[in-house]
């Protein structure tokens, strides 16, 4: 392949790309892929010779692009996942250009990366130590990074080397959660091996935020059956209902116990750079560590998530293995990316959240999110005002739960109807929004995320909710 080749190809992908995303807002939100769309890409043989790559930008621009997920869609209100940055697309292909492992060495991706991880914790107001954090694929990952280093420091305050002796015969660690906490806690507290059964669902209050009292009586408990309590993890914004928290009282006992505390802020943190909730936050940065995504609400193309720890040494302590291969004498007191989590071979994920936050500028990132925080509680006002729905929790965020109550139905059958309401959403292909369950009770949540959302997009979105339902109903 020539460069001119390259160029030529380079400058198609560029044009497919733009058209796509400037098409998308007048387009269907999302669609069901037809049978023999699916079973082209599904059943799609392996070749034998290879195509040119004319051949293969069309074949994207025929068979992937026409179906999206739909979260570029202003109009989608799903789960919790954004429309890309442009800044961040571009900086995506340059980043492939120079595919490097950001495991470490003298090059721009590692230096950029520690000044990105940087750049998120002043966002969030999280201190930040140098070298006490990095990115991984998404707070999944990095929830496994900041509890793998919460373990670390609790066997090591009862005279344990979990490193060296594994957890046999250690007393069992328990962390606390709520109900509302995140799948992916429990999943790192499985490949941990703490076990899924040490953690203890605390009780929330009518706000939807981890009690106090409660976790003081839960830990208490723990502590007088022998047990060993290390953790706790509180929310930055749930995604069922995007409740936050309140810090500053979780922190208080966390100290007195000397317990670690998580802060899961995977799609809520950012919420801090709107100052009409930011009240909501303080305390934050009396966490030990926070996970979050810029891949969420700053729109970074996916994927790109982030550990923050306050302790570099402990984080360090929990990861660092550096075989004589791998020996960099000129790496400097930090050493490597890959003595801090679990990856060696690391993607280059900074330049793309560098280049999305540099972009905005904090006061643009703040003005995106103070937009969807509006927007979210407008949906709820708008909610509140009709006689079909029920809004189900105070709007924290830019999460908004609510359902649809039919006149004269008892509450089976209101389950039923909003069990089946988002499927139903979905396929008119006019908006997109998911269900979940709140307590004993099945909803729709709205995530507002796209500061291009209107208010106009709201209140189609509330009229293909009763539209749906009305076609729904027997």
């Amino acid at each position: 392949m020539t460069t001119e080749d390259f160029r030529a190809a380079a400058h198609t992908a560029a044009d497919l790309v733009c058209d796509y995303l400037a098409e998308l807002p007048g387009r269907p939100v999302w669609q069901p892929m037809d049978d023999t769309a699916r079973r082209a890409l599904l059943d799609a043989p392996l070749p034998a010779d290879g195509r040119p790559l004319a051949d293969l930008l069309a074949a994207i621009g025929q068979d992937v692009l026409p179906h999206p997920m739909g979260n570029g869609h202003p109009r989608f209100f799903g789960w919790v996942n954004s429309a890309p940055a442009p800044a961040g697309v571009l900086a995506t292909l340059a980043a492939s250009a120079m595919n490097p492992s950001s495991a470490g060495g003298d090059h721009a991706d590692v230096h950029l990366e520690r000044a990105v991880v940087r750049w998120i914790a002043e966002l969030v107001g999280f201190p930040h130590p140098a070298g006490g954090g990095l990115l991984t694929s998404g707070t999944s990952m990095a929830t496994i990074v900041c509890l793998a280093a919460a373990r670390n420091r609790a066997a090591r305050r009862a005279g344990w080397d979990v490193r060296e002796d594994g957890l046999a015969g250690l007393p069992p660690l328990v962390g606390y959660v709520t109900g509302e906490t995140h799948s992916c806690v429990r999943k790192a507290a499985e490949l941990l091996g703490l076990g899924s059964r040490h953690l203890r669902t605390v009780a929330t209050g009518p706000d939807g935020r981890l009690d106090p009292a409660e976790l003081r009586a839960a830990v208490e408990r723990d502590r007088a059956a022998g047990l060993l309590p290390f953790l706790v993890v509180a929310s930055a914004g749930t995604v069922g209902t995007g409740a936050v928290d309140d810090f500053g009282p979780i922190a208080d006992l966390c100290a007195e116990q000397r317990l670690w505390l998580h802060v899961d802020g995977a799609y809520g943190a950012f919420g801090r750079l709107d100052p009409a909730i930011a009240n909501r936050y303080a305390g934050l940065e009396r966490a030990d560590s926070l996970a979050l995504d810029p891949h969420k609400w700053l729109g970074v193309p996916v994927d790109c998530g982030c550990a923050l720890v306050r302790d570099t040494e402990e984080l360090r302590a929990t990861f660092s293995l550096v075989p004589s291969y791998l020996r960099d004498e000129a790496a400097g007191a930090l050493g490597w990316f890959s003595e801090y989590g679990t990856e060696q071979t690391r993607p280059f994920r900074a330049l793309k959240v560098w280049a999305t936050i540099a972009h905005k500028g904090r006061d643009g990132i703040a003005r995106d999110i103070a937009r969807c925080t509006t927007l979210a509680r407008c949906l709820g006002e708008l909610i509140e005002a009709d006689g079909e729905l029920e809004l189900l929790a105070e709007v924290q965020t830019s999460i908004v739960a609510f359902r649809h109550r039919t006149p004269g139905h008892d509450e089976a059958a209101v389950d039923a109807l909003n069990r089946e309401l988002p499927a139903a959403v979905q396929r008119r292909g006019r908006v997109f929004v998911t269900g979940a369950r709140l307590g004993d009770r099945e909803m729709l949540r709205a995530c507002l995320l796209n500061a291009a959302t209107t208010e106009a997009d709201l209140e189609l979105l509330l009229a293909e909710v009763k539209a749906a339902a009305a076609d729904l109903r027997p």
